[in-house]
């Protein structure tokens, strides 16, 4: 059973677009960044935060005055990973709207409520949680 789940996990759908010059199949993630949507799923960790950058970076680079939806699916993560995100989202120029579709939960929150003003949005089912930071000291007493 973990299998199967694992396996329809890895597929990803394709959509074929016919053009003056042939076929072209794209991705289903690929043809909606296309449209300058991007996904936030899962755990907010390094790997994510860098795929997302990159795809905010690079839609900024194609239309600045451009809009880009970010629709968030998120239960939260590393922190450092997440503001690299929310830095990226405020740095550049294209206005970046976001949609809580399913959860939007700690660091996921926090993305959502830094889309543009009067352009950010929840699904009516959607769940969004919001909590006081946490953290903690390591190292030996006398440094702390």
């Amino acid at each position: 059973m973990d299998d199967m789940i694992t396996k329809a996990m890895n597929l990803v759908p394709m959509v074929v677009e016919q053009s003056s010059r042939g076929e072209r199949a794209y991705d289903i993630f690929s043809r909606l960044l296309k449209d300058r949507i991007i996904f936030v799923t899962g755990g907010i960790e390094d790997g994510m935060a860098t795929l997302v950058t990159a795809q905010l970076l690079f839609l900024e680079s194609e239309n600045p005055k451009k809009e880009i939806a970010m629709y968030i699916n998120s239960p939260g993560g590393h922190v450092h990973s997440g503001l690299a995100i929310y830095d990226t989202m405020q740095y550049i120029r294209s206005p970046v709207s976001t949609a809580c579709i399913g959860m939007a939960a700690s660091m996921g929150a926090l993305l959502l409520a830094a889309g543009e003003k009067d352009m950010r949005f929840a699904t009516p089912n959607s769940r969004i949680m919001v909590h006081q930071p946490s953290g903690g000291f390591r190292g030996v007493a006398s440094d702390i």
